[in-house]
């Protein structure tokens, strides 16, 4: 049985991304850049994400420099991760803070929509 994407605390839900990347890389082959997300709220943590020669990889904290930090609420990046809450909206209504290339922000989004989160947590 699946677990409710608010049963995962902030940290196992950023492995369960990494995971999920990893097994099925197609959709950012060819693709490398890093991400940070900074995320607020009762679990709150910075983590980054990094894509790099077809591999993802997920660390805790700021230590590389990022391409693009996205800012948010836990509540927000549940929602996103989703897909139930769209990035252009959620930053043109203030949910979400883009720092950083926002050609990358969208990119992050176009990526993580090819997989069914909700069906694989």
């Amino acid at each position: 049985m699946s677990k409710k994407i608010e049963e995962y605390s902030l940290e196992s839900l950023m492995k369960k991304i990494e995971e999920l990347l990893n097994a099925n890389p197609a959709p950012f082959q060819g693709f490398n850049a890093n991400y940070q997300f900074d995320i607020d709220g009762e679990d709150s943590g910075v983590y980054q994400l990094h894509f790099q020669d077809g591999k993802a990889a997920v660390q805790e904290g700021s230590d590389t420099p990022a391409d693009c930090r996205l800012i948010m609420s836990l509540a927000n990046f549940h929602l996103f991760l989703l897909g139930k809450l769209n990035g252009t909206m959620a930053f043109m209504t203030g949910k979400l803070k883009i720092k950083g290339d926002l050609g990358k922000a969208m990119k992050i989004e176009s990526i993580l929509r090819q997989y069914s989160v909700k069906e694989q947590l």
